[in-house]
């Protein structure tokens, strides 16, 4: 080879192993972003299959870049998620009873407590006929008038509507029924206000409860259970739901998402600012988890056995602690168990489980000096601000709800004695073109007040 044929041969070398570093290095910088994504990936694939019992997962990741190049695989309780099936690997472990967990190794969760039916009147309640007027609610809220392409992006999969603690309405789109659960992403949130008001009755802990945590000083000490309910913490956050964000990191890349939210630093203080945030509810579960030590089956021993909720799973993070913020699954009809259990003030099956006044208190809106969520109030969104002015013209004053991410909704309307389940995935759906609060002002016309 000629002099200046090695010459090329060493830049062409050269330039080859440059590229290669710089692959390898641009792989290792934005890791951190790729391992959220592989992450959401294999967690979803993981629940969809073992809780939901479908094996189509790609139909629940949200619209993204990365999501053409995501792979996933199951082999008995793990699921792996990964780039290309290569890169960036995550692993999420299936465990009877608690869902499935994202972690480098199978967590030791324990025996869940045993589930029944006894006490939900809901469970294999016969579907009525409804009023003509309730079916063409429930196809409003499909979306029966929109071409398919719009009525597929709407999403909706799971309608319930309860009235008088009976069944009224149901349907569902093909592909779920009454016994496939869904994940109610942040309704998680609104049954975790049922847990604590449930601990507060057994005398565990009291709303007012402050220095929360040991490794938390000054301002930090201040914070209560309550302000954390009401998302008014002070603490800094991020709900945007993106790659490496807060919200994300903390759910697909930390072990003790409470840890991880309790670590953040102080923005505001503790009740002047309300911002909403995923990680003020999951230090509220990771208190609970060191004031009972009962573990991720604390919501099992406290709720779901009380409720009958046999359906419901509350998955928890690799330290054991339930990811009260985001990852309750149930089927339809248990969903409208947890409105209906709200609706009746924590009256149960000739039992009162919660502080007679829980609900009442916890759909009270308090004032701060700025607020993001002017309805929010604790860990229940409401229809009135802080001064009583109605929010939705739509909707009963006095309604409040449940809400998830992707459109998941839990509505409770005491005037009308009304309970109403929305369930679906519409990711590129403003909450607006929902047709969720129309549902339940449909609802409302439709079923007149009498027992």
């Amino acid at each position: 080879m000629s002099r200046r044929g090695r010459t090329i041969r060493r830049i062409v070398l050269g330039v080859l192993v440059l590229a290669v570093v710089a692959v390898i290095g641009g792989y290792w910088y934005e890791r951190p972003l790729l391992l959220t994504g592989t992450g959401y990936a294999a967690h979803n694939a993981c629940a969809v299959r073992q809780i939901a019992g479908r094996d189509d997962p790609t139909a629940d990741l949200p619209p993204n870049p990365l999501v053409p190049y995501l792979r996933d695989s199951t082999d008995g309780a793990r699921t792996t998620g990964s780039l290309w099936g290569r890169l960036a690997i995550q692993k999420a472990w299936y465990t009877k009873g608690y869902g499935c967990t994202l972690a480098d190794e199978a967590p030791d969760l324990g025996t869940a407590t045993a589930v029944g039916v006894k006490d939900n009147p809901f469970s294999g309640a016969p579907t009525p006929t409804p009023r003509k007027a309730v079916t063409q609610a429930l196809a409003n809220a499909f979306g029966d008038d929109l071409p398919q392409d719009q009525r597929a992006a709407l999403g909706t999969r799971a309608v319930v509507v309860a009235q008088h603690g009976k069944i009224v309405g149901e349907r569902y789109a093909d592909g779920f029924g009454p016994s496939t659960p869904q994940l109610g992403w942040s309704m998680s949130k609104s049954v975790a206000n049922l847990l604590v008001g449930r601990l507060v009755l057994d005398e565990v802990l009291t709303v007012d409860d402050a220095k929360l945590r040991k490794d938390w000083k000054g301002d930090k000490a201040k914070i209560t259970i309550d302000q954390l309910m009401r998302m008014s913490s002070g603490l800094s956050w991020d709900e945007t739901y993106a790659l490496a964000t807060p919200v994300t990191t903390m759910l697909y890349r930390e072990e003790d998402m409470g840890a991880y939210a309790a670590g953040l630093d102080m923005a505001h203080k503790p009740g002047t600012y309300q911002q909403y945030s995923s990680g003020s509810t999951n230090i509220i579960c990771s208190v609970l988890h060191e004031r009972t030590e009962v573990g991720a089956d604390l919501p099992r021993q406290e709720l779901f056995a009380k409720l009958g909720l046999s359906s419901a799973v509350w998955e928890p993070d690799a330290s054991g602690t339930p990811v009260c913020s985001s990852y309750l699954w149930a089927t339809p009809r248990d969903w409208l168990t947890i409105g209906q259990f709200a609706l009746q003030g924590g009256q149960w099956a000739d039992q009162q489980l919660l502080p007679e006044d829980w609900m009442a208190q916890s759909t009270e809106v308090v004032k701060v000096d700025k607020t993001e969520e002017p309805g929010y109030a604790a860990s229940w969104w409401t229809n009135k601000d802080a001064a009583g002015k109605r929010i939705s013209e739509i909707l009963p004053r006095e309604a409040y709800w449940a809400q998830g991410h992707d459109g998941q909704r839990l509505y409770v309307v005491p005037s009308a004695d009304l309970v109403v389940v929305r369930l679906g995935f519409s990711p590129q759906v403003e909450p607006a073109d929902l047709r969720a609060d129309a549902l339940v002002a449909d609802l409302v016309a439709a079923l007149p007040v009498t027992k």
